[in-house]
């Protein structure tokens, strides 16, 4: 199925309803805070070009759930390239529950498509990917 980058996250008390299960946002903020790592470890350039005028915009985000997870379920989000144009970028997003005795299971399926933009709030426009990005996301190409 090919590389992938991975976040890995252990579910808390404030992540799950009444019941006990997780919200659905929660799996959204996941796949954000995995983007974010990514960039972080991989293509720090990218974060000071974030500073300056590079923005990444959400296009869309997608999720389908397998089954449930509750507090303190580890997870693993794995997170892959899926396409990349000139100014795009589509991942793909594993959620997978890892049991204690070294299992796995896949409890969720996501995908975000982000588009590079550049200029002030008020007049943004596409832009290229960034080059660091780019390079950055070549291990992770399908």
């Amino acid at each position: 199925m090919g590389k992938y980058f991975e976040y890995l996250h252990t579910v808390g008390f404030e992540e799950t309803n009444l019941v006990g299960n997780v919200y659905y946002v929660n799996y959204l903020r996941w796949q954000g805070r995995c983007r974010e790592m990514f960039l972080k470890l991989q293509a720090p350039e990218v974060l000071v070009d974030l500073q300056d005028d590079l923005k990444l915009f959400t296009l869309k985000v997608d999720c389908e759930f397998f089954a449930e997870i509750t507090a303190f379920d580890e997870l693993s989000i794995r997170m892959r390239l899926v396409d990349l144009t000139q100014t795009q970028i589509e991942f793909n997003f594993d959620y997978v529950r890892l049991d204690a005795g070294g299992g796995e299971a896949l409890i969720a399926r996501g995908r975000q498509r982000i588009a590079c933009m550049r200029g002030p709030n008020t007049r943004t426009v596409p832009a290229r990917v960034p080059e660091a990005l780019a390079r950055a996301l070549e291990p992770y190409a399908p």
